[in-house]
């Protein structure tokens, strides 16, 4: 069965604040493939120059992203893992969680795929309307 991981950030194709991320996305380039645009309904925050999602029961919040489908998701995840500091070695409560969410692609089919999905508090932060981090960057 396929692996698929959203991307709703600073790994998505076009994202100008990278340079943390260039090697998890030469990475994410060389051991995934780029299945499409996909919806992740959650409302999205700038957290800094990064932005966070958080699930949300509401359908009008919807996450703008790029689905992948995993080649190698052992390897791979556990590289993004250490990216966005979650999971063993890392304190409790984690900036991130990665969890198996349902994603909607644009062609309507829904799959279940990877997310790092945002888990501190977001008072204070801005929260990203349209749902689309790379409209934000060019705010």
């Amino acid at each position: 069965m396929p692996e698929y991981l959203f991307v709703y950030g600073t790994l998505r194709q076009h994202a100008k604040r990278r340079a943390a991320g260039q090697r998890c996305f030469q990475l994410l380039q060389q051991h995934a493939s780029l299945i499409g645009q996909g919806r992740l309904q959650a409302k999205l925050y700038l957290v800094d120059y990064y932005p966070g999602a958080v699930a949300s029961n509401n359908p009008q919040w919807q996450v703008t992203g790029e689905v992948y489908q995993l080649k190698q998701p052992a390897l791979l995840l556990a590289e993004l893992d250490q990216y966005e500091e979650c999971g063993p070695g890392f304190a409790s409560p984690t900036e991130y969680l990665r969890l198996k969410q349902p994603i909607m692609l644009n062609s309507g089919e829904i799959i279940t795929a990877w997310v790092y999905i945002y888990n501190q508090s977001t008072d204070g932060l801005q929260q990203i309307l349209s749902g689309d981090f790379l409209l934000a960057e060019k705010a």
